[in-house]
């Protein structure tokens, strides 16, 4: 476009300078955490049907499942504890009585063939000769199942350190007899006081170890298990609150996922009630109608060979060892307050035993203990009197003596023993076999269970697509 001439082409305005550029870009916005992003997530989620029935879905799940876990740990632990008790402890304890009554046998048997002298019999021989071996294998068996740092591991370091040694007095003593030194009987004497002062204290130590450890398995596994029956009132109660919403929403009464899920939870948790009863009282019958009677009739069995050993070494020692007051014969007096203990023992059993097979043997002791006691006074009379033969032939002769009603009371205790070991065996046994599949069948359950109220929750779900 052509100008006027004398003027000039006008001037563009002046363009606003550009602003200074920022020295630092603008700081990008925080980001959220995981924990803080699932957080908004699952708040979002909550403002929807949807998003609500899907939590509730899962949690009720995770009750179901914790319920089977808790369930199946627990009843694991209690009859893994019943097994302890009819397997391991049980055995053991029994093994420890078993120990302690060899040991007093096999003492008694040592003071009855050392009163017979040359005319000891091979029987008596025999009898020595298998408590020894019986207390040793016991032994053996009994070290490979304890450490030597427990109570039990120093009773058997202590027996088995004192055992060889009283057995090579017991020979000596034998063999000092049988040629006719009088040594013979210091020798005997001091075997029986090996016995009494170290090697019983520590075979009762070993039995009270074993028996403490078998009441510790008892009490584990007679324990209800809390927790899980807590778990599983509250995963009901969380089925429970589910199906009444989706009730009081849809108007629907039943949902099949979350009723299949109750039933399964109910399932387990009487199967765990049950289960837990039955085995708890099956354990406790094994206590008290049999683990007791077998403690309190081995306590008289040992007390009765106790007592026999005493009556036997009042004739060896001819009244050369006397109490501490020094008014009368050691021996003799300990024999009364075994036998006093003897009797007192037999009045428990026969009150613990509960049926006839096991009353007979125990009325069938009480008998032959008062034959006893009246034979044993007879031959005091008889020794008292000076005529020695005469009291040794009513000690251990072969008729009419008070080794023959010995025989009689420690043959009734036997068969009595052995009655309440079968009874404990048997209840102890059902006990643990009503705990048998409880845990895999609640694991398996609760996983069904879970599974059935995730379905029912994903069809109610599904409406909403």
């Amino acid at each position: 476009m052509a100008h006027p001439p004398g003027t000039s082409a006008p001037q563009a305005p002046p363009t606003a300078p550009a602003p200074p550029a920022s020295a630092h870009p603008p700081a990008p916005a925080p980001r959220r955490g995981g924990w803080a992003a699932s957080r908004e997530r699952l708040r979002a989620a909550a403002t929807t049907e949807p998003g609500r029935l899907w939590i509730i879905g899962t949690v009720v799940a995770l009750l179901v499942v914790a319920f089977g876990a808790v369930t199946a740990w627990e009843v694991s632990d209690r009859a893994a504890a019943a097994d302890d008790v009819v397997s391991r402890s049980q055995p053991l304890s029994a093994d420890a009585a078993s120990i302690y009554r060899s040991l007093a046998d096999a003492d008694t048997a040592a003071a009855s063939g050392f009163l017979a002298g040359v005319k000891e019999s091979h029987d008596v021989r025999a009898r020595y000769e298998s408590d020894i071996a019986t207390a040793s294998r016991l032994l053996v068996k009994a070290a490979a199942n304890t450490t030597g740092a427990s109570d039990s591991g120093r009773s058997i370091a202590a027996l088995n350190e004192q055992l060889p040694r009283y057995n090579g007095l017991i020979e000596q003593a034998r063999a000092n007899n049988r040629q006719g030194f009088p040594v013979g009987g210091a020798y005997l004497r001091y075997a029986n006081q090996q016995m009494t002062d170290q090697l019983l204290p520590a075979a009762q130590r070993l039995y009270e170890a074993e028996t403490g450890r078998l009441y510790e398995d008892y009490d584990q596994a007679e324990t209800w298990p809390y927790a899980a029956l807590a778990v599983g009132a509250v995963a009901l109660g969380a089925l429970f609150w589910a199906q009444r919403r989706h009730y009081l929403r849809t108007n629907r009464v039943l949902n099949q996922g979350l009723l299949a899920a109750s039933a399964a939870s109910v399932v387990v948790l009487l199967w765990l009630v049950a289960g837990h009863a039955v085995a708890a009282a099956d354990l406790s019958t094994s206590r008290s109608h049999g683990q007791e009677s077998l403690k309190v009739l081995n306590d008289a069995r040992i007390n009765s060979l106790q007592a026999r050993a005493n009556e036997n070494l009042t004739l060896v020692a001819r009244g050369a060892v006397l109490t501490p007051d020094g008014k009368d014969d050691k021996y003799d007096a300990d024999y009364k307050t075994e036998m006093h203990d003897l009797v007192a023992g037999l009045d428990s059993a026969g009150k613990l035993a509960d049926d006839g097979a096991g009353r007979t043997p125990v009325e069938e002791a009480r008998r032959s203990v008062a034959e006893w006691q009246q034979r044993h006074s007879t031959a005091r009379e008889t020794d008292n009197s000076g005529n020695y033969d005469d009291a040794l032939e009513q000690v251990i002769g072969a008729t009419g003596s008070t080794g023959q009603s010995f025989d009689r009371v420690d043959a009734a205790l036997e068969e009595a023993i052995g009655h309440e070991q079968r009874e404990f065996t048997r209840a102890a046994s059902d006990g643990k076999g009503a705990l048998t599949g409880l845990p895999l069948g609640a694991a398996v359950l609760a996983v069904l269970g879970a599974a059935a109220a995730g379905v029912g929750v994903s069809r109610r779900l599904a409406e909403y697509r």
